[in-house]
């Protein structure tokens, strides 16, 4: 699901904050940090102000992928059979890394002004569903 701004969502499980809280407008060493923990229901709903998307990193094996497959789609027809059939088993072994990464290759995050006043910011899009 592709979440855009201005989008009515709805929170999809219970979220459970932990961490240190200080004041949003001084620095934390004049207010004095403290440590709390913030529950959120499922089913809150909010509107998108943000959405922002990453690019996840490559691992080795995926930049191995794509080098290998890239000699093998330029040059394999060129190869003897014995190379090019090496190079097929080495791409092939590597592929469910590139598959793997394909299919979470885009990191979306974003911002949503929940109607009870809490704002979640750099949230994974799949902790929404559309309302």
């Amino acid at each position: 699901m592709t979440l855009n701004v201005g989008q009515r969502v709805r929170l999809a499980a219970e979220l459970r904050l932990t961490g240190s809280v200080t004041s949003a407008g001084k620095p934390p060493e004049e207010t004095g940090a403290f440590a709390t923990t913030l529950a959120l229901a499922s089913g809150v709903e909010g509107t998108v102000e943000r959405v922002d998307e990453h690019q996840r990193q490559q691992s080795h094996e995926v930049r191995e992928y794509l080098r290998l497959k890239s000699l093998l789609d330029d040059f394999g027809h060129q190869m003897p059979p014995a190379s090019r059939r090496q190079l097929e088993e080495q791409v092939e072994a590597l592929e469910e890394h590139w598959v793997a990464y394909r299919q979470r290759m885009l990191r979306v995050t974003v911002r949503v002004r929940l109607d009870n006043g809490f704002v979640l910011d750099t949230a994974p899009e799949e902790a929404f569903t559309s309302v």
